[in-house]
């Protein structure tokens, strides 16, 4: 046989740990221990031990430590050695008397020394995965690793805590139990069941959508008596309203190939169109509404949402879009020339901030910090610039090397709670004189709808994001200018 390797996991909180070796392998291996259980039993014997590891062994006093060379009895009282030094002679001596005392041995980078060897493992809450190449190629099984992490979503822990209530709450034999469970989790392996729900949810939007707007004009024929009444009516509409429906229609569209960018779209639209400054916030958060209400809803659906993590963003960035939305309705009133500027300049920084987002490399996963400042920070932007919850909110989780499903799917949801937020503070304060900008934009966006759906995926995510960049980058400048 090539490969006889027999998988176990051993519970590390019950074994004692000898390494041999003070330098980078021996800090790597020591610290691979550790983040299986902080508080493993783990002696380190070295001649020497380099700065990073004493700062390390420092940190956590726990460990037991001696600066000297390998004697006999440090293999006393001890369950596991491993040796982390480049004296291969040294190494096999060590062997020789561990394997004596029925003590097992793993020697880094040496597999013919090895009874045992530390694989590459994947922690995720309850679930681990442990990867072997046995022995052959590290850095393979080491990207495997990577690969799994970056598939594997943060919260499957509660996965994994809902099946074992299941498996415990449900009665009947071993057999019975195995089906039920394989019912459970059938959609872990059949995709195409996920796409089938998507193409439905995608359905069941434009169908919202469809009789929103057929109850709403209905609604209002229906109070009409005559077809001179109806053409009074016509031309009573403001010319706005037909601008709107083509802002509505292109902003949908770009949101429909990018997945972001409805928002900055739309108030860079508007501001070219002379469109006053609260209205256009207001218009663009209250259609908004009805978009990621849907797409918040079937998110959470497919559970692409992070409880832990919308609560964070939704809360703070409530606030944030109830102050963004007072402050624009005063400074927009008093300071328009002021507002116009801050706003084009914000916009045209949402645009290269999309340039970023489309150029940047895949990197490591990053703690995130100050969560709760960057809810805030992105509702108040949101509601004061009429857009760019996506593009600063979304962006920075990305950049933290989050999965890009859970953090689409809770940002759409909690844009849902700020959107509403900020559509109720302007009509609170404005009332709705501007109705014929939110209906435009409505009926603009469900007409492109059915295009943006064929859109999205079809054009390169990278080309596209530029794209939307460079026309809102374009529309910012040539607002500057026309103010100045």
């Amino acid at each position: 046989m090539e490969n006889t390797l027999f998988p176990i996991f051993i519970k590390t909180d019950k074994f004692r740990f000898l390494i041999v070796g003070g330098g980078k392998v021996g800090l790597e291996k020591t610290e691979t221990l550790l983040r299986q259980y902080p508080l493993a039993q783990i002696t380190i014997v070295a001649k020497q031990i380099n700065a990073d590891f004493k700062d390390f062994l420092h940190l956590n006093p726990h460990l037991k430590w001696e600066e000297r060379s390998f004697a006999n009895h440090d293999l006393e009282a001890v369950d596991f050695v491993i040796i982390a030094t480049d004296d291969t002679q040294l190494n096999r001596e060590i062997k020789d008397l561990a394997n004596k005392k029925g003590i097992l041995v793993n020697a880094a980078d040496q597999p013919d020394l090895c009874d045992f060897y530390l694989g590459s493992i994947v922690n995720k809450g309850h679930l681990k995965i442990a990867i072997s190449t046995n022995g052959k190629s590290p850095v393979l099984a080491r990207r495997l690793r990577e690969h799994l992490e970056e598939a594997i979503p943060d919260d499957i822990t509660d996965s994994i805590e809902n099946l074992n209530a299941f498996r415990a709450r449900h009665k009947g034999d071993l057999q019975t139990k195995l089906s039920s469970l394989n019912k459970a989790t059938a959609v872990l392996v059949n995709p195409h069941e996920n796409k089938k729900e998507t193409k439905r949810y995608k359905k069941l939007t434009f169908e919202i959508a469809v009789v929103f707007l057929a109850i709403f004009f209905g609604y209002g024929l229906s109070t009409i008596v005559s077809v001179d009444n109806f053409s009074s009516f016509v031309k009573e509409i403001p010319p706005a309203f037909y601008a709107m429906v083509l802002v509505g229609f292109f902003a949908q569209l770009v949101d429909g190939a990018v997945g972001l960018g409805y928002g900055v779209t739309c108030a860079t639209s508007m501001m070219l169109f002379g469109i006053k400054l609260p209205a256009i916030s207001g218009s663009i958060h209250t259609a908004e509404m009805f978009s990621s209400g849907i797409s918040g809803f079937s998110h959470y659906k497919f559970g692409n949402v992070n409880k832990k993590l919308l609560l964070w963003l939704a809360l703070p960035g409530v606030a944030g879009a109830v102050l963004g939305a007072l402050l624009l309705i005063y400074l927009g009133t008093k300071y328009e020339t002021i507002t116009y500027t801050v706003l084009a300049t914000y916009t045209m920084i949402i645009g290269i901030r999309l340039i970023g987002i489309a150029f940047r490399k895949k990197i490591e996963k990053q703690k995130i910090k100050h969560t709760g400042v960057l809810g805030f920070a992105g509702g108040l932007l949101d509601a004061f610039g009429g857009g760019g919850w996506g593009p600063i909110v979304t962006s920075t989780l990305l950049a933290k090397g989050r999965k890009s499903s859970y953090v689409v799917g809770t940002v759409s949801l909690a844009e849902f709670f700020v959107t509403l937020a900020a559509s109720v503070t302007f009509f609170a304060s404005l009332g709705v004189s501007h109705w014929y900008i939110v209906i435009g934009l409505i009926f603009g966006g469900s007409i492109a709808a059915p295009f943006a759906a064929k859109l999205a995926g079809k054009l390169p995510q990278k080309t596209a994001i530029l794209a939307v960049a460079f026309l809102v980058i374009v529309f910012s400048v040539r607002m500057l200018f026309k103010i100045f």
